[in-house]
């Protein structure tokens, strides 16, 4: 399309912002939210705005989500996870971006489990780690789960002829109806700091990847629950998620870029030079950011590692994935958005 969202902070407060693709020019900007300043993991927003059609969906890092419509920026709801579900600020931030299942919106909103005092009424709270909410209205149709929070990014896929959704949460990897929040499935996980931050990977038929920064692993997906395919250390997303391509896995080892095999979690390759990059795959290439803003396309093989093409584009933090629409990739730091055009390839 010809159009970008995305979202930054500025003199005190959160935007989401719409750019024309061609010229990187400003489009509309809504305020989303108050600034958040955070030392360690650099300061707020967090989550990556979701489009469906004619609506754009974005969480400020402060827990307000908005409903916005993609043309003018114009407001059709929005809730704030706080006053509605008692949730916490997580130390770093809203970072869960939403997601749209049909007529359902999926974020996790941390919500507590007890008494909470909404519009200075007491209310009893059900467990409410995530919640299903109808993306028209903003009605919240169900909560579920007592688990911490985390930073991950919820996902949608088919097993045995059913849909479920899937949350990495601070304590386990669960699967649970859209229809209900019922919980279908639950794996335990124990992470570093209680930090969940990558999205989980859905291989088909029936196989999902989690990671943190302890462990990776496979697990299999059962009509009457789950089991572990494996589970090692040889690919911890500290916060970048991996791909999938044909069988193998390509990402961050903390910082070092790897492919294993996603069958057996075995290592095929390893390369440094990115420090705590980020990635996606494209016409058989992988299209990897630096952490310090060097870019590179990499064959996307288990056979070993490959640079084809690759150069420095930007000198600040590169913490954000990259985009890829029409042969142009869309990258930014922690200041600014740059388009490359790769229909020329990289020189």
């Amino acid at each position: 399309g010809d159009r970008l969202y995305t979202m930054y902070a500025e003199k005190g407060s959160e935007y989401a912002v719409c750019l024309n693709s061609a010229d990187g020019e400003v489009i509309w900007r809504v305020k989303t939210g108050d600034y958040y300043q955070e030392k360690q993991g650099g300061d707020g927003p967090r989550s990556t705005p979701t489009v469906d059609g004619e609506v754009v969906y974005v969480l400020s890092a402060e827990g307000t989500l908005h409903s916005l419509t993609a043309d003018t920026g114009g407001k059709i709801w929005q809730k704030s996870l706080v006053e509605e579900f008692g949730s916490a600020v997580p130390r770093w931030g809203f970072s869960t971006s939403p997601l749209v299942e049909g007529d359902l919106l999926f974020v996790e909103v941390g919500g507590l489990k007890g008494n909470i005092l909404v519009n200075m009424v007491i209310k009893r709270q059900a467990g409410s780690t995530v919640a299903a909410i109808d993306k028209k209205t903003g009605r919240t149709l169900w909560t579920s789960l007592d688990d911490m929070m985390s930073y991950s990014s919820p996902i949608a896929y088919m097993v045995g002829g059913a849909r479920q959704v899937a949350f990495f949460t601070a304590y386990a990897l669960v699967g649970l109806s859209p229809q209900d929040g019922k919980l279908l499935w639950r794996f335990p996980w124990k992470t570093r700091y209680d930090v969940s931050a990558a999205t989980p990977i859905f291989m088909p038929p029936d196989r999902i990847f989690i990671s943190s920064g302890g462990d990776g692993a496979v697990v299999r997906v059962k009509e009457d629950g789950v089991e572990q395919v494996w589970k090692n250390s040889e690919m911890k997303n500290h916060f970048g998620t991996s791909v999938y391509l044909d069988g193998y896995l390509y990402g961050f080892d903390e910082s070092i870029l790897k492919c294993i095999d996603a069958q057996t979690g075995e290592e095929k390759w390893k390369a440094r030079g990115y420090a705590k990059g980020t990635l996606i795959a494209a016409d058989g290439h992988l299209i990897v950011l630096g952490e310090q803003g060097n870019l590179g396309l990499v064959q996307a093989t288990p056979e070993g590692f490959a640079e084809t093409a690759g150069f420095q584009i930007m000198n600040a933090r590169c913490w954000t994935a990259p985009s890829l629409a029409d042969g142009t990739v869309y990258l930014r730091d922690e200041s600014e958005i740059v388009a490359v055009d790769l229909r020329g390839g990289v020189e």
